[in-house]
């Protein structure tokens, strides 16, 4: 069998797959969300990148191994949300130090925007970054010239997993993005969404000494 028809077959068993988890998620409602603290409330907080990110878009994939990211936790009592997330701001996360899996292409990255993080208390505690409107731009020169816009049509969630610790983590693992790719040879312009591994260190700037931790 031809390896494009094993990749038809195998992505119309996806798309069939995924019809029936929305008509089973459309069916059960979901449970109420429980209560949710971040604290220190009203402390600066810093998410540094430890190891590398990555956003791969159809064959192409971007490598960045520096990357940062600062917020502040809301003031008290907004740090508490007895039915649901806490969300907090952020600056538009920086990438830099950045490589492509393409040969003879240079990539570069460039955010804007209003960009939000949510801290969901549970088990695990989960964590929705939100990458506003055309909020992150990845820029191809070299043998491929391409342009990768995330969140093209409006702001888009991004789930990932939140740990308590010294410091604790931010993890983004295959999460899902929506994109839109323009460009000429080599470029993945049929791709429609990318996917973002990422884990991020979270220090207090406020107070070195104390932990962000997100409780009920």
């Amino acid at each position: 069998m031809s390896r494009s028809r094993t990749a038809l077959i195998l992505g119309t068993a996806a798309a069939a797959a995924l019809t029936v988890a929305s008509a089973t998620a459309t069916a059960s409602p979901l449970p109420a969300a429980g209560s949710t603290t971040v604290t220190p409330a009203g402390h600066a907080f810093k998410a540094t990148l430890s190891g590398k990110a990555t956003l791969k878009a159809g064959s192409v994939t971007v490598t960045c191994t520096v990357s940062v990211s600062t917020g502040t936790v809301p003031a008290a009592p907004g740090n508490h949300n007895a039915a649901g997330p806490v969300s907090s701001p952020i600056s538009p996360p920086t990438y830099s130090s950045c490589t492509a899996s393409m040969p003879g292409v240079t990539p570069t990255v460039t955010t804007s925007g209003a960009w939000s993080v949510s801290m969901q208390d549970g088990s695990p505690i989960t964590a929705t970054m939100t990458v506003p409107a055309g909020g992150l731009v990845v820029r191809t020169t070299g043998l491929a010239n391409c342009t990768v816009t995330a969140a093209p049509s409006g702001p888009a969630n991004v789930a990932g997993t939140w740990v308590n610790g010294a410091p604790s983590s931010l993890t983004f693992t295959n999460a899902s993005v929506p994109v839109t790719v323009t460009g000429g040879f080599g470029c993945p312009t049929s791709a429609t969404a990318s996917v973002f591994n990422a884990v991020y260190k979270v220090s207090d700037t406020t107070d070195p000494a104390q932990q962000i931790t997100v409780t009920p």
